[in-house]
């Protein structure tokens, strides 16, 4: 992750140049933003990751080679590039892809006809840690796909570990509201929340608030 000052890092991977073409002109048209390198298919992302070590990986979800859940697995597992966060671009709003996605370590999905303000929003947000799903795949997708595991998880003992209003926290955060909703309508400022969101990823063994939105899923804080 970038800090200070510092550009933030992405590599960009697509398969059509025309494609990568357009994301790197936008990209090097914006301050603050460096496009450290370019990849056609999966297994090039994750060559690529390694060598460049970008802070952010913008992918497409259909890949060639080797596809998006694996490449993202492998990259967010690869030791020293815990921190490196990869935001998924989708053109389908009911794509499967999404929950292995998140559950594989993806910070983000984002959907391509996003115009270009969204998308560079996306990439600073995935950059400061934080996760990113479109609304249409808050609502559809992620409750979609985890409806079908929740009723296979303990969640009276994974959810332990939890104050009261941690899971309150947790269960907002489920339905992708940022610091600020959840502390407007938990009546605490959005520095508290934040607190509370970093206490609750901690507990929980959560990587980012992306796994924390599967997980309030998949325990029944959030149903479909």
């Amino acid at each position: 992750m970038s800090f200070d000052d510092d550009p933030i890092k992405v590599l960009l991977v697509d398969d059509e140049g025309l494609v990568r073409s357009g994301f790197r002109a936008l990209l090097d048209a914006e301050d603050g933003i460096e496009v450290v390198g370019e990849a056609t298919n999966g297994a090039q992302a994750v060559e690529q990751a390694r060598a460049a070590r970008p802070d952010v990986v913008l992918m497409d979800i259909r890949m060639p080679t080797m596809d998006v859940i694996e490449a993202t697995r492998e990259i967010v597992g690869t030791p020293g590039l815990q921190d490196v966060r990869v935001l998924i671009l989708t053109t389908y709003d009911t794509d499967a892809y999404v929950f292995e996605g998140l559950q594989a370590g993806a910070s983000g999905f984002l959907l391509k006809d996003a115009g270009p303000a969204e998308l560079l929003h996306g990439i600073r947000v995935v950059a400061a840690g934080d996760s990113l799903l479109a609304p249409r795949i808050t609502r559809r997708l992620i409750s979609q796909f985890t409806a079908r595991r929740a009723a296979s998880q303990t969640s009276e003992k994974r959810l332990a570990v939890l104050t009261e209003r941690e899971k309150q926290v947790v269960a907002l955060v489920g339905h992708g509201m940022s610091n600020d909703e959840i502390g407007a309508e938990l009546f605490l400022s959005p520095a508290t929340a934040r607190t509370h969101v970093s206490h609750a990823m901690v507990k929980l063994a959560a990587r980012d608030r992306a796994q924390l939105v599967v997980i309030a899923y998949q325990t029944g804080l959030v149903t479909p």
